[in-house]
């Protein structure tokens, strides 16, 4: 608290200055800084309140011998203990782009309509695990099959410790179902892997030569609406050295399709940057450059069992429609608490 509390003097401090407005950028960024800052300090002091109001209510009922209210105890136990469990969530947010937006991306792997498909289920799964956490989505490209599902789909999703939270579903996840495309009802295994990047901001500096980039132009598709133009706007730029392909057909005009594409490219560079002692390409596609058997972080069993495990972690439900209904946040709980012990 005291770290955040000296932070915001720092904040408040560069908000004062004459020319703090005149660059937008960093003062959004300050200005977010601060309201993130500011929440976690009023969560903390929330929190402190009511376990002190819990100490009181159990002090009262021993000194009055009266076990009438202990039921009413219990409940308002219980609900402290769940605030103080999200607050050691919260706290373990702490990586250098944690409180960052996320660029997440879903790619079927082989297997045709049925990975598809199954490329789909992840979209309408994190949809729904957005939606429910009070995010922002937005799609910044799409490539839909005629048959069914999608081949590939890239959100950026927007909202405080974004990246945070979804960098645990980094990774190769695993359907084992019946497949709903099969007439004789046999039982079908389907991959596809899920990428999650921190989106950077403007200030952080990565040199792209220009000799090292294609830039391909293409017709706009998919579920878009009426943000999706039908000329050739859409951009798909390719960083030769690395092999990393970007895209972007959400925005308006084809020069804002590029700048929003090489903002992503640069943050995948940026990534690479950051991190050291490690193979560049495993650095920006995580451990799963073959989406196939053995290399999954999840497997979603629909058939002959129900049962959704975390193979990392060990975490498993057996409430599958649960876990595609969005509802991903002991996944993810287990996943920071098992770094955080890999940490120390």
């Amino acid at each position: 608290m005291e770290k955040l509390k000296e932070e915001n003097i720092l904040l408040e401090s560069e908000m004062q200055e004459p020319e703090f407005w005149n660059n937008q950028e960093r003062a959004q960024k300050v200005s977010q800084k601060l309201k993130h800052n500011t929440d976690r300090i009023s969560e903390y002091i929330n929190l402190k309140q009511q376990v002190e109001e819990v100490e009181l209510f159990l002090e009262m009922i021993r000194e009055e011998d009266d076990e009438s209210h202990l039921s009413d105890l219990k409940k308002s136990m219980d609900e402290v203990e769940k605030q103080l469990e999200d607050a050691r969530i919260v706290a373990l947010l702490s990586g250098e782009y944690d409180e960052n937006n996320a660029i997440l991306s879903i790619h079927a792997g082989a297997g045709g309509t049925e990975a598809q498909d199954w490329a789909d289920m992840l979209y309408r799964m994190y949809s729904r695990w957005i939606d429910s956490h009070g995010f922002k989505s937005t799609v910044l490209d799409i490539l839909p099959d005629t048959e069914a599902g999608i081949k590939s789909v890239t959100l950026l999703v927007e909202g405080d410790n974004a990246y945070g939270y979804l960098k645990s579903e980094k990774g190769v996840h695993r359907l084992v179902r019946i497949s709903p495309f099969d007439s004789s009802n046999r039982r079908h295994t389907s991959f596809a892997s899920v990428d999650i990047t921190p989106e950077m901001t403007d200030d952080e500096e990565v040199e792209i030569n220009e000799t090292d980039i294609r830039v391909d132009t293409f017709r706009s598709s998919g579920a878009g609406g009426q943000y999706v133009n039908t000329t050739d706007s859409a951009i798909r730029i390719t960083h030769i050295p690395t092999g990393i392909v970007v895209s972007c057909q959400n925005q308006r005009s084809q020069h804002a399709n590029k700048d929003f594409a090489m903002k992503m490219l640069k943050s995948k560079l940026l990534e690479i940057k950051k991190m050291e002692n490690k193979e560049k390409i495993e650095d920006i596609q995580g451990k799963y450059n073959q989406i196939a058997w053995g290399s999954q972080i999840r497997s979603y069993v629909f058939h002959p069992y129900s049962m959704v495990k975390d193979h990392r972690t060990n975490a498993e439900t057996a409430n599958v429609q649960s876990v595609m209904d969005g509802n991903l946040d002991m996944f993810m709980n287990e996943y920071l608490k098992m770094k955080s012990l890999k940490s120390n």
